[in-house]
């Protein structure tokens, strides 16, 4: 009789400490991103500065990739 009970009280302890953990890693992991944002708007604040300073040029924008020639063309097109 006592055995359920004492898996009954040891699964819900369980259950509170994985509770409190997720909360505290939530909370981590939305900290860590609001961090990583704000550099990466440094960053490019940064960027932009020292290129106003040396007089450098924007770097070019990567070309768009040509489409490939074997993609997926649904039979229901063809037919038309």
């Amino acid at each position: 009789m006592i055995l359920p009970w004492a898996v009954a009280a040891a699964a819900l302890a369980l259950a509170v400490a994985a509770w409190v953990l997720a909360r505290r890693n939530a909370r981590r992991l939305a900290q860590l991103s609001q961090m990583y944002w704000e550099l990466k708007y440094q960053h490019g604040e940064l960027r932009a500065q020292v290129q106003r300073i040396t007089g450098e040029a924007a770097p070019p924008a990567p070309a768009p990739e040509p489409p490939q020639a074997n993609a997926f063309i649904p039979l229901a097109s063809l037919k038309r």
